[in-house]
């Protein structure tokens, strides 16, 4: 009758009464799944290696070895970190043989670090899982491990997250930018809902992109901006070998760039951002050509045709439109500082706007997509610096990277002759990239 029963048993589960007597206690996780299964073999392998260890550290039960240096000491409840979760073990202990002090067992230690823990709590936050349904996308590992599991409730898991990104920010705001030549820094801020972030894009000489700070504040003002460029400043970046400087245009940015490194330092205005400062004071049926004409005259080969063309247009604007043209001249020197650096093609259209900036700050908005309220300026400061290092993650080379080594050789030399001169610094007549030459 027994074995008929045990028959009974062994069809209802899919295995044989061979496998399930091999299986022994994992049966139950093995009648949940491959990955129960696995995870029960993995749970019984991390015993057995700490046993193997403290072994190798006391030597083995029932010999005495007057030699030893450390005894067994029995056992204790323990945690090691499993698939987002904390998952209780009996952990061996042994001490000194004086008794003075534990010894550290370096398997547990490997095992029980937080460390895989809060690294997929921070990936899945910011991919967008809410802390509240974190624990349902984890995947199964079995009934006994769900039952005992810890660390998966929400405030666990905020904790976690809290902990891993102020790691991150105090990671990217020590970052020594003494060992990178940064030859662009972009500059611009994200607002989050009554807070806002001033944060820094650098582009070396081989056009990588690399994320350099930020600082936060009420407002993008000056003093914020002022802040985070002195603290590039303290870590190292290196501005006396010329480093050109692109922002939305913002007053406030403007002005400390002037103070922190100086009238010499080349400046770029993002086209875009004052393309459509323009067009907000045209009514819609004019918006188009002068939107036209705004493109082409940046889009000239050589500084001086740009500058006519801009002038121009600003002049016809005065008399229809004097706000625009007000809005037009208001740095408009500047928006082709590009252009009379000699840049073409690729890589004057990256460098001609913040858009490199704006991807990493979209990434930003992205992954705190779920923030719905900012209690304090510490938590804006950890998404945004989360977000940065995420955006960092995808970052690839700037179309044109191949022509950036030379225009920070003309940044330099256009800052050193701005530094013992007080003429405007002169156009280069040779442009940096001739392969893509176009004329408009």
């Amino acid at each position: 009758m027994g074995t008929v029963l045990q028959e009974q048993d062994s069809r209802e589960s899919g295995f044989s009464s061979g496998v399930e007597e091999a299986l022994g206690d994992l049966i139950w996780d093995a009648r949940e799944g491959l990955l129960a299964l696995s995870v029960g073999i993995g749970l019984g392998v991390v015993h057995e290696l700490m046993e193997l260890e403290i072994e190798e550290v006391v030597g083995p039960k029932g010999k005495h070895d007057p030699e030893r240096v450390a005894v067994r000491h029995g056992h204790e409840n323990g945690e090691v970190t499993l698939g987002g979760r904390r998952v209780p073990v009996r952990r061996p202990r042994a001490r000194t043989v004086d008794g003075e002090q534990e010894v550290r067992l370096g398997s547990y230690a490997q095992f029980a670090s937080r460390d895989p823990l809060s690294r997929v709590i921070l990936e899945q936050l910011l991919a967008g899982v809410s802390t509240r349904r974190l624990r349902r996308t984890r995947e199964p590992v079995g009934e006994r491990v769900t039952h005992e599991e810890r660390s998966v409730s929400k405030s666990a898991v905020s904790r976690a997250f809290v902990s891993r990104t102020r790691d991150q920010l105090k990671a990217l705001m020590s970052r020594d930018l003494s060992d990178v030549r940064i030859a662009v820094l972009m500059i611009d801020g994200i607002a989050l809902k009554g807070r806002t972030n001033v944060v820094a894009l650098g582009i070396s000489t081989e056009g990588d992109k690399l994320a350099l700070g930020l600082w936060e504040g009420s407002t993008e003002n000056a003093t914020v901006a002022q802040s985070l460029l002195s603290d590039l400043v303290d870590r190292g970046l290196d501005t006396e070998q010329g480093v050109l400087v692109v922002i939305d245009g913002a007053k406030a940015l403007r002005k400390a760039v002037r103070t922190v490194f100086g009238e010499h330092t080349p400046v770029q205005r993002c086209v875009r951002h004052k393309e459509r400062n323009v067009l907000d004071h045209l009514p819609d049926e004019d918006r188009q050509i002068v939107q036209r004409r705004l493109r082409a005259a940046w889009g000239q080969v050589t500084h001086t045709s740009a500058i006519r063309k801009l002038t121009l247009l600003a002049d016809e604007l005065a008399h229809t439109h004097p706000s625009a043209s007000q809005s037009l001249r208001e740095g408009l020197e500047e928006t082709v500082t590009v252009t009379r650096l000699g840049a073409r093609g690729d890589l004057k259209r990256t460098l001609q706007s913040t858009n490199p900036c704006e991807s990493m700050i979209e990434c930003i908005r992205r992954t705190a997509g779920n923030v719905k309220r900012w209690r304090n300026g510490d938590m804006a400061l950890r998404w945004t610096a989360a977000g940065m290092l995420e955006a960092e993650q995808n970052f690839k080379r700037i179309q044109g990277h191949a022509d950036l080594a030379e225009l920070a050789v003309r940044v330099e030399r256009e800052t050193a002759h701005n530094l013992t001169t007080d003429e405007p610094p002169i156009p280069h007549n040779h442009p940096i990239n001739t392969a893509t030459l176009t004329t408009t």
